[in-house]
């Protein structure tokens, strides 16, 4: 079964428009040090007094905000990444890592490549499962939360499809719906069940990849665009009830440069997009893993699928 997570054919922003002023803010109020005269600057002297290190002249130092590095929110957080083997699933894991998270590799038949890739990372751990198992998803959460103690971050990026044109109804059988249905709609269902517990003690969220084909009647095949549609409402109507402990956000890609996309059938699409899209160009997954990071990392959003497109879909 091919793998993929985001798809091709199948963005929005505002700004101040008030007038050519905007509104002023109220001036903040002076704060000042009860343990120093008004009027006097730190280290300034007095009319007539000798000039004086504010050190000599009190016995202490002039206060100073505190020096602190400074670290990203991700900075010591643990993220569970589905289908991290490769693709946008790599870009996510590699993204978070480097943002001083702890990683958690996961793939279900590319064991190798999710062992290099968490082998590569600062602190990762390699948990091979079937996101569409249930067993498998209770042992992956398990497995993160036993070797850090806590999990911050859900990203169910597994999926898989098919390519077959929509109006090819005979090629469509049952055992393709359950298998598509079971990966990209059901996994993310039952791992977030079960991720839920962690990520409320956590105060964490989830992060669904999805795909343009579930917001518009486009992609791969027909089952594929049914299950992202569906992941994109399952993702609403979390954030609904899993606030305000738990956070539920998805991203939607439109053609991704993945190994799945490399090959041939898939250049008569690229140069579509490229010359429909305003920014002529498909995704690469460190695009999308861009906009993951954002969502994982951004307090007030919640029930929002996030089209990552190059504005694709403003043509279509």
């Amino acid at each position: 079964m091919d793998q993929a997570s985001g798809d091709w054919p199948v963005g929005w922003v505002g700004g101040w428009s008030g007038g050519s002023t905007p509104p002023s803010w109220p001036s903040a109020p002076t704060i000042r040090d009860p343990e120093r005269p008004a009027g006097r600057r730190c280290g300034a002297d007095r009319a007539g007094s000798p000039r004086l290190a504010p050190e000599a002249a009190t016995g202490r130092r002039c206060a100073r905000p505190e020096e602190s590095p400074v670290t990203h929110p991700l900075d010591g957080k643990v993220a569970l990444v589905t289908g991290s083997s490769s693709g946008i699933g790599e870009a996510i894991a590699r993204r978070f890592a480097g943002h001083g998270a702890k990683v958690v590799v996961n793939s279900h038949r590319s064991v190798e490549a999710g062992e290099r890739i968490a082998a590569a990372l600062p602190d990762a751990l390699y948990v091979q499962a079937d996101v569409a198992d249930e067993a498998d998803g209770r042992r992956l959460v398990e497995a993160a939360v036993e070797r850090y103690g806590r999990l911050d971050v859900l990203v169910n990026n597994a999926g898989t499809t098919k390519r077959i044109p929509h109006e090819d109804l005979a090629a469509v059988d049952l055992d393709l719906w359950h298998t598509i249905l079971d990966t990209n709609l059901i996994g993310p269902w039952l791992l977030s069940r079960t991720a839920v517990p962690a990520l409320r003690e956590a105060g964490g969220c989830i992060v669904n990849v999805s795909s343009i084909a579930g917001v518009r009647p486009t992609g791969s095949s027909i089952p594929y665009a049914v299950s992202k549609a569906g992941l994109n409402h399952l993702t609403r109507l979390l954030a609904a009830v899993l606030g305000p402990e738990v956070r539920v956000n998805a991203v939607a890609p439109g053609l991704v440069d993945t190994p799945w996309t490399a090959d041939e059938g898939w250049d008569g699409v690229r140069r579509w997009v490229e010359g429909v899209a305003p920014l002529r160009r498909s995704a690469t997954p460190d695009d999308v893993a861009d906009v993951v990071i954002a969502l994982a990392t951004s307090g007030y959003v919640t029930g929002e699928v996030v089209v990552v497109d190059g504005g694709l879909t403003l043509r279509t």
